[in-house]
């Protein structure tokens, strides 16, 4: 008797193996500030002095890794926890920028209690002197590939570089979440001195509005992308004075906002 065609068939498939490959770790980061946790980010558990530090800057905490102090990493089966104490008279600041954001990697803004903090206008940059070709955005995006040791094992994490003009990418930090590997590069920056307008913030992501704000809260001029940007990206690096060059692939780029940091013009 022939099987009806609505009857369901077994068909037997061999288990693939087991993938074997590296990963990247990927653990709880909590940021406690005065002995209170303000937020818990997924994220690579590595450089978390330039995290915390970075984090702090970009979301307006501090305005200098002094104000930090000491930075203590308490390592848990849990998680890992970022311990700062600060000065009495940040208090204030850090009540503004108080968050509950414990989310995946990928939401810059969870737990946020407010739409003035989703889209917090940050302080107009200062005029700068800093300007960059066509082949400085070639160069700042070559020069980030082949800083990528974390990228290269895995294919699954994001990177952050510094390019400055005549001497490429000077610092460059990886993450599995994009917002992270700002932070950390930011934090880098900073404690090492580093001008943030000596050069251009360098992104393998996309360019969405909480990584413009993270850039203008730095004080970072420039910032070049290899994929595209929003439409509250393009909106707010032109209020803030960033010039945003995205889509930096293959030699081209678009320049969305400030085109005349770029010497020849809008990079087609």
């Amino acid at each position: 008797m022939s099987r009806s065609p609505l009857m369901p068939q077994r068909i037997t498939r061999p288990s693939p193996p087991p993938a074997e490959r590296p990963l990247p770790e990927e653990v709880p980061l909590a940021l406690v500030y005065n002995g209170s946790t303000l937020a818990v980010m997924m994220g690579t558990p590595d450089d978390l002095e330039d995290f915390a530090t970075g984090f702090s800057l970009s979301e307006g905490i501090v305005t200098c890794p002094a104000d930090l102090g000491d930075i203590e990493v308490l390592r848990h089966a849990s998680g890992i926890e970022l311990r700062m104490w600060l000065p009495n008279n940040h208090a204030a600041r850090l009540a503004a920028r108080r968050r509950a954001m414990t989310g995946p990697v990928g939401c810059g803004l969870c737990g946020i209690d407010s739409l003035d903090q989703a889209l917090r206008q940050p302080p107009a940059l200062p005029a700068d002197t800093l300007h960059l070709t066509p082949a400085d955005l070639a160069a700042a995006m070559d020069g980030l590939r082949a800083a990528q040791p974390l990228h290269d094992e895995t294919r699954a994490v994001h990177a952050a570089g510094f390019y400055i003009p005549g001497m490429g990418i000077i610092a460059a930090r990886e993450d599995v979440g994009r917002h992270n590997a700002l932070d950390k590069l930011c934090g880098a920056l900073a404690r090492g001195g580093i001008s943030p307008a000596s050069g251009a913030i360098v992104l393998t992501s996309r360019v969405s509005v909480d990584m413009v704000q993270k850039c203008a809260m730095f004080g970072a001029p420039c910032l070049i992308a290899a994929s595209a940007p929003t439409t509250a990206g393009v909106a707010l690096a032109e209020t803030a004075g960033i010039t945003l060059a995205a889509r930096a692939k293959a030699g081209r780029a678009q320049v969305f906002t400030h085109p005349s940091r770029i010497l020849t013009g809008t990079a087609q």
